[in-house]
């Protein structure tokens, strides 16, 4: 019993250097501290994150999964660089996956409770944009009910592969629902498609009530379509799209 006790605690704290090397490494790529293009060294990774070799490599092929790294020739990984086309791509493929799930949601039923739950996402974030000028904890407000319909909408799919595909698509942090709300709270010109989006959300759980599959999905489709709008003012202001998770991942065109 004693020769087994040193294993379980080793296996008790990999995932947990896993989990920590995982987050780690996500946040020195989102934040830019790892430029787009830069190799990712093992050994100076493994001495700034604090874990041993075996979590930090099961982290990067995580990471590949996700789309924030890519394989080199030489061995290894690079931080991956996205154009702007690629940013449009993945917002669109995030928008694609929403309104199959709008529609499959629609089709397949949804509980009174659970429309409810959507309903009172819809319904906080309409305190949050009616209450005139908006802090950054009423963003932050924003920001939790939004995710939250998303989520939930995710959910009610009622399928587990589209699931995986939405929250592979959605680990790109510039592709998520919620990527631009710190950008909208900086650009008043942003500020409003707030009610446009919660109109969309109103109208999408209105199309599931009503067992509306093609509309529900078409909602879904245009409302991953107001990320774009927000994309091309963040583009035209440095400051505003350092805001947005994973900017620094951006190439501008020239």
């Amino acid at each position: 019993m004693s020769l087994a006790e040193p294993s379980d605690r080793s296996s008790e704290r990999s995932p947990s250097q896993t989990v920590t090397a995982l987050l780690s490494l996500r946040e020195l790529i989102v934040s830019g501290a790892l430029k787009s293009g830069e190799r990712i060294s093992e050994l100076a990774m493994v001495d700034r994150i604090g874990v041993s070799r075996t979590p930090l490599r099961t982290a990067l092929v995580k990471l590949e999964q996700e789309g924030l790294i890519e394989e080199i020739p030489s061995g290894g990984y690079a931080v991956k660089a996205f154009s702007e086309a690629d940013v449009f791509d993945a917002i669109e493929i995030r928008g694609t996956l929403e309104g199959l799930a709008a529609r499959y949601a629609a089709e397949r039923g949804v509980a009174t409770m659970r429309l409810a739950e959507l309903r009172e996402c819809v319904a906080e974030i309409d305190t949050v944009i009616t209450a005139g000028s908006l802090s950054e904890e009423d963003f932050e407000a924003y920001l939790r009910a939004n995710e939250r319909f998303h989520t939930l909408l995710m959910e009610l799919s009622g399928s587990p592969t589209l699931r995986r595909e939405l929250e592979r698509v959605s680990s790109l942090p510039f592709a998520s629902a919620s990527a631009f709300v710190k950008a909208e709270a900086a650009l008043p010109e942003s500020r409003s498609i707030l009610p446009i989006a919660n109109e969309h959300h109103r109208a999408v759980v209105d199309a599931i009530e009503n067992r509306e599959g093609a509309r529900a999905e078409a909602i879904m489709r245009e409302h991953a379509r107001l990320s774009y709008r927000n994309l091309m003012m963040a583009l035209r202001n440095q400051k505003v799209l350092d805001l947005v998770p994973g900017a620094a991942l951006i190439r501008r065109r020239s």
